[in-house]
């Protein structure tokens, strides 16, 4: 289906299958991170602008409940060959509004691809069970609804492949959707639903409402909301899931993470440092499966000198050129809360070996923070508790891995960790007593595929069901049980 013309210089909301103009006459500058140039203008839309959304989503549900599920895969499947052959675009784009270095963006639009193979698989995951004779001539059956209106709040960190958890399933389970996007990362989302509407997607079954505050609270507090998907920072994710919850919705938050890999003295040192150069400083550090603490067990200098090497020789600059691995951080804001962080970890006593403020000055023209690497950093600092999102690594000195794991165990966050090792004592071990969801040996970043759960812990998570695999179906379904009696 056709879509009628959208504005370039300043992005409208997409609802009911149209662009439109946003109620609010506020607006936030996009500019490209690496560049500060401006891409265009975002609105900052209403609750008005949410009612249309949630409206339009509410009258296509009536309708695309009822569609086959075998038709809602086809839409899917078309879905699925547009994003293929749109995916070097769809790259660029996110390094445009995103900053991050092409070959992860590319990475990215391929991880957003998969989850919506794995919804095309509809007709099978929707499928219900059945047995017969529970009891005397009595059956009992069981079958999977869709629950309504969903909607999605998602973060400018993978601003292709986070969306792409949560509508796709949803909607291939008979919802409809309202998706709110990063106001700081806009533009691809806009690009998404142009797609999904030429895949084949009725009218209002993918809406697109931009936005902050007013945005997501009028999701969260919408009669017509049946359920909200959010992925984003600690303090919002709660928020969101405590607000949501309250009003009898059923919520799935992701949240921040503190992720910490374990170097044991018989790693394949030149492979861990690799894995931790890539996992810690690609995407400039902001993704919620970095590594951004380091537990040293035992005394291995040279691993903490041969780590500090690789990261004096990272090239530092656009995404778009091919030898780029650490690009800038999205806004200059947040470098500059960063910078805090920074200046509080000297402040605690950490040793800093390696000084990103550096490059800054070599890189004026966007929002640039060289590698940055504290040691003897102590469970106690600040830079070792909280978030930083950034290209910031703290190393943490161990005698042991119970020492090791201990300080898994006291981390708020429980998103992921990875051990280094070939002791398979030690691998199952840090398999049974690690304190995290998702679990990595000798792997950089332990994220995992979409059939299966991103399966946070403790302050990473809010809720009960995870996005993607079975958790993801079972989010986005509900199920009805009917038991027959066939007398005589």
């Amino acid at each position: 289906m056709s879509v009628t013309k959208k504005d370039t210089t300043l992005l409208q909301n997409f609802i009911n299958g149209v662009w439109v103009s946003s109620s609010s006459n506020q607006t936030l500058n996009v500019p490209n991170p690496a560049t500060n140039e401006l891409l265009t203008k975002v609105p900052i839309s209403t609750r008005e602008d949410v009612d249309l959304a949630v409206a339009a989503a509410r009258k296509a549900f009536e309708k695309w409940k009822r569609v086959p599920v075998p038709k809602r895969a086809r839409i899917l499947f078309k879905y699925h060959s547009l994003l293929s052959d749109n995916h070097e675009a769809l790259a660029r784009l996110i390094v445009e509004e995103n900053g991050k270095a092409y070959k992860e963006a590319y990475g990215e639009v391929q991880r957003g691809i998969e989850c919506v193979e794995f919804a095309s698989g509809a007709p099978t995951l929707m499928m219900g069970e059945t047995l017969s004779g529970i009891a005397e001539e009595i059956d009992s059956e069981m079958f999977r609804y869709p629950l309504g209106v969903v909607g999605g709040i998602t973060p400018f960190n993978f601003p292709m492949m986070v969306p792409l958890w949560m509508f796709p399933l949803a909607i291939a389970c008979g919802n409809t959707f309202v998706l709110k996007p990063s106001e700081r990362t806009p533009i691809l989302a806009n690009r998404l639903a142009e797609l999904f509407s030429e895949a084949g997607a009725p009218p209002g079954v993918l809406n697109v409402v931009h936005g902050a505050h007013d945005v997501v609270n009028g999701l969260l507090d919408h009669e017509d909301i049946a359920a909200i998907s959010f992925v984003g920072s600690q303090p919002v994710a709660k928020y969101v899931y405590e607000r949501a919850a309250s009003k009898g919705k059923r919520v799935q938050a992701l949240s921040g993470a503190k992720n910490h890999h374990i170097v044991m003295p018989d790693a394949d040192m030149e492979k861990a440092v690799q894995h931790i150069i890539s996992s810690t400083f690609g995407s400039a550090g902001q993704r919620c499966m970095a590594c951004s603490a380091v537990v040293v067990v035992g005394d291995n200098e040279p691993f903490v000198k041969a780590l500090k090497k690789k990261a004096d020789e990272l090239i530092i600059g656009n995404g778009m050129d091919d030898e780029v691995l650490l690009t800038p951080v999205i806004r200059k804001e947040h470098r500059d809360k960063v910078l805090g962080y920074i200046d509080k970890g000297v402040l605690e006593g950490a040793e800093l070996i390696r000084d990103g403020r550096r490059e800054m000055s070599d890189h004026s023209e966007g929002n640039f923070l060289g590698p940055t690497i504290f040691d003897h950093v102590t469970p106690d600092m600040t830079i070792a508790k909280e978030e930083i999102f950034a290209p910031v690594l703290s190393l943490l000195r161990a005698s042991s891995l119970d020492d090791g794991l201990e300080f898994i165990r006291k981390s708020r966050y429980g998103n992921g960790a990875t051990i280094y090792t070939n002791n398979a004592k030690a691998i199952r071990q840090f398999r049974e007593e690690a304190d995290a969801g998702m679990l990595g040996i000798n792997v950089g970043v332990p994220a995992t595929m979409a059939f299966f759960p991103f399966s946070g812990w403790k302050d990473s998570f809010y809720g009960d069901l995870h996005v993607n695999g079975k958790d993801g179906l079972n989010f986005y379904t509900r199920k009805k049980m009917i038991t027959s009696r066939f007398d005589g």
